[in-house]
């Protein structure tokens, strides 16, 4: 199903704050909304955009059209984005084991309870919601970080909020590696999930 264009940007509110406002003649009600959004489009309208084994049907200005329905300032706010290419059919009848959902759960789990033993002290539970000043007290970087966050922040011209989802993103990604540190190789991968600039 696809969404009208001002219902996804009323979630830009909530997925910042927390927070769903509801306004009414005789006043302001606000209800806690603290949720995790997980969101998928295809890339044109025939859905063949980026497909390497068939060719997309749609004109320039209807690609365009059609991505823009979800927002850049939407967007900045979705920390992980991911294109899922065509599943090829060998990988399909491939009889290789993945990784077991017991396994995921444990190091995810284990990643939990890192961050809860690191903001016991603090008002926060997790690296989602660390404020600006958390985030320079867990989430230094050496010189290779920097210089790296540097350069992909002038390169994908990030916004104020693209730069601190990226640090608390490498945050959970060193957590789920159980490393102290934010590594460059955590803040690379963290990068790699931002939207890429056409």
């Amino acid at each position: 199903m696809e969404f009208p264009k001002c219902v996804l940007e009323n979630l830009r509110q909530p997925l910042e704050d927390g927070i769903v406002s509801v306004s009414r003649a005789t006043g302001t009600i606000q209800f806690p909304a603290k949720f995790i959004l997980v969101a998928a489009m295809n890339p044109c309208p025939c859905g063949y955009y980026s497909d390497p084994e068939q060719e997309c049907i749609c004109h320039q200005s209807q690609i365009v059209k059609y991505q823009k329905r979800a927002s850049g300032p939407l967007l900045d706010r979705i920390d992980l984005h991911v294109e899922v290419p065509r599943v090829k059919l060998e990988k399909l009848e491939s009889d290789q084991l993945a990784e077991s959902s017991l396994d995921i759960r444990q190091r995810v789990q284990t990643a939990r309870d890192i961050q809860n033993e690191r903001y016991k002290t603090e008002k926060i539970f997790d690296n989602s919601e660390m404020t600006s000043e958390q985030i320079k007290k867990y989430c230094q970087l050496d010189v290779a970080g920097k210089e790296l966050i540097r350069r992909a922040a002038e390169h994908l011209r990030f916004s104020a909020r693209a730069y601190f989802r990226v640090l608390k993103l490498a945050r959970t990604i060193a957590d789920l590696e159980q490393s102290e540190n934010v590594l460059v190789g955590h803040l690379a991968e963290a990068l790699q999930y931002r939207p890429k600039i056409e």
